[in-house]
């Protein structure tokens, strides 16, 4: 990966994390600035945010919103994060979203965390749970933490999760 940023190139989605790894107070605050700081069109910033400790309240209402294949390892992340963002134009909000997103999960990397991000979920189940305002459209939940072993993942995880990462050739993602 030539000239590619080290907290770009070493960055993936890992779903073996460490049931024992805590998040510190200053991590999480660190993460939620970082996607604060996040370029936003006109500056609207219109992403929100849940933010769940392992077994807090809010972790476990977004355990539970995720599907049961997935919470058999999320449950081992040391928080997850509800994004979501404003409604006016939805596909602007949504972008800057993604924008936040990737500069929390950039931010993640820095400080020797993990995030992998989800957007199958009960979405209308989460709102309610969470006593949503109108107009907030969750959109992501993300798991964090420190990476854990893989071999303790059920078969069918531990083989997706120690294949060789690949992406498609640049080539392939220019449309001209």
């Amino acid at each position: 990966m030539l000239d590619l940023t080290p907290l770009l190139a070493f960055r993936w989605s890992p779903r073996a994390f460490d049931p024992t790894a805590e998040l510190s107070g200053d991590e999480a605050t660190s993460l939620l600035e970082a996607a604060r700081w996040a370029p936003s069109a006109g500056n609207a910033q219109p992403w929100r945010f849940a933010f769940g400790h392992r077994q807090d309240d809010t972790w476990k209402r977004l355990l539970v919103s995720l599907p049961d294949g997935d919470q058999r390892w999320a449950r081992h992340a040391a928080a997850l994060l509800l994004g979501a963002h404003t409604g006016g134009q939805p596909e602007r909000a949504a972008y800057d979203l993604g924008q936040a997103v990737a500069h929390l999960t950039v931010q993640a990397t820095a400080l020797g965390l993990h995030a992998h991000q989800l957007t199958r979920f009960d979405r209308a189940r989460l709102a309610t749970e969470l006593d949503l305002p109108v107009g907030i459209r969750p959109t992501v939940v993300v798991a964090i933490g420190r990476l854990g072993d893989p071999f303790a993942l059920p078969e069918d995880l531990r083989d997706r999760e120690t294949e060789l990462r690949r992406r498609r050739p640049l080539a392939d993602l220019l449309l001209a």
